[in-house]
């Protein structure tokens, strides 16, 4: 780690860049197996938050973030843990900027997970307050996301195709207590988006919707 280096603060404070923006920055970090629904339940959100609330939200994809930022990393563990702190600090500089990120990785270990929510709730001397960390679990068993298997991953990780992987080779630990908590199985998106915006809203976090 290099040590010739000083943390520059903000120009503007958090509050002030809230204010300007009439909107509070936020992680919002979903997780659960592969075929879970995390992507799709991320999409509509974004949406939501973009088209009916006026929030300025965006998603960071696990198989996107593997196409550019994180393609050098495997599926070992130790680069599964690099993956997520590597999104976990670009997701608290969107969070700082007063945007909602909305992360989509399995992200399988809690001790990740752990780390990345302290990142925004403990920042490092000299950074400005705590960022919110929503952390959501789209839970479904992994027989279902195995019938589901839209990219036929399950499939090759029982033929031995695919070393490492969650659910089959790799374990996902679930999350103790996360924010918000949906089993998705036969849930129609919207009910699904509709509970992570209710505690959005029930913490304040989102502007009044518009009359």
């Amino acid at each position: 780690m290099a040590t010739n280096i000083t943390y520059h603060a903000a120009a503007l404070t958090r509050s002030e860049r809230d204010t300007i923006r009439n909107q509070k920055g936020l992680t919002i970090w979903l997780t659960g197996l592969s075929a879970s629904g995390k992507s799709t339940i991320a999409v509509e959100l974004e949406h939501q938050l973009l088209r009916d609330r006026n929030v300025h939200a965006y998603r960071l994809d696990g198989d996107n973030i593997r196409f550019g930022l994180n393609k050098d990393l495997g599926f070992s563990e130790a680069d599964r843990n690099e993956n997520i702190r590597r999104i976990a600090e670009v997701s608290k500089l969107f969070a700082d900027s007063s945007a909602v990120a909305i992360t989509s990785f399995i992200s399988p270990y809690r001790k990740d997970r752990d780390t990345a929510r302290a990142l925004h709730e403990n920042p490092p001397t000299g950074e400005q307050d705590k960022l919110p960390f929503v952390e959501v679990h789209i839970d479904v068993p992994v027989e279902v996301a195995e019938q589901r298997d839209p990219k036929g991953l399950y499939k090759k990780a029982r033929e031995g195709v695919i070393k490492e992987f969650t659910g089959i080779s790799a374990p996902y630990e679930a999350p103790n207590k996360p924010e918000v908590y949906i089993k998705n199985v036969d849930l129609p998106i919207q009910d699904a988006v509709k509970q992570i915006i209710a505690y959005l809203d029930s913490q304040g976090y989102l502007p009044p919707k518009s009359q």
